[in-house]
């Protein structure tokens, strides 16, 4: 999927998806010649471990 599509998936701006690459913590991306593509699985992925461990508790411990 495009950064635009990712974008809409997610319901995050695009800004945020680039702030998130620079800091590591997004889905990785494939490069197609200027172009970033993201494989939907690893989208899936990534998300599952954003996942809670426990309702209302986040991984950080905030």
């Amino acid at each position: 999927m495009s950064l635009e599509e990712l974008s809409e998936y997610l319901h995050v701006p695009i800004k945020t998806l680039y702030d998130w690459r620079l800091t590591g913590k997004g889905p990785c991306a494939v490069r197609v010649g200027r172009q970033l593509r993201f494989f939907v699985g690893d989208v899936h992925d990534w998300l599952a471990s954003q996942r809670e461990q426990q309702p209302g508790i986040t991984s950080s411990g905030a």
